[in-house]
């Protein structure tokens, strides 16, 4: 790798972290509408999509802290906890349906 482009790469950092922070958070609105504006649509959800996600979002954080990669382990682990919470949601209002 050259010195210019380990430059780049190193002042590229704190914005993925940032992006790793913010791309959870656009997991919100679905939230919201699951737990207070439409949750009689839970139905309409996949329970095993979000478990997917979840599972996904786990694997990829412990990838990232295993290799101290804090904008793969701090986005994935903000995605797990709100896929998780999906996934509650989902099962809360639905009884479980896949």
């Amino acid at each position: 790798m050259t010195t210019r482009f380990k430059h780049l790469a190193t002042a590229f950092e704190p914005f993925m972290l940032l992006m790793g922070v913010v791309g959870p958070l656009a997991t919100l609105p679905q939230l919201y509408k699951l737990f207070f504006s439409h949750s009689e649509h839970a139905l309409g959800l996949s329970l095993t999509t979000w478990v997917l996600y979840a599972l996904l979002a786990a694997l990829w954080a412990v990838y990232g802290f295993v290799h101290k990669n804090p904008p793969i382990w701090v986005g994935n682990s903000l995605g797990f906890l709100m896929d998780m919470a999906m996934v509650i949601g989902i099962f809360w209002h639905t009884g479980g349906t896949y």
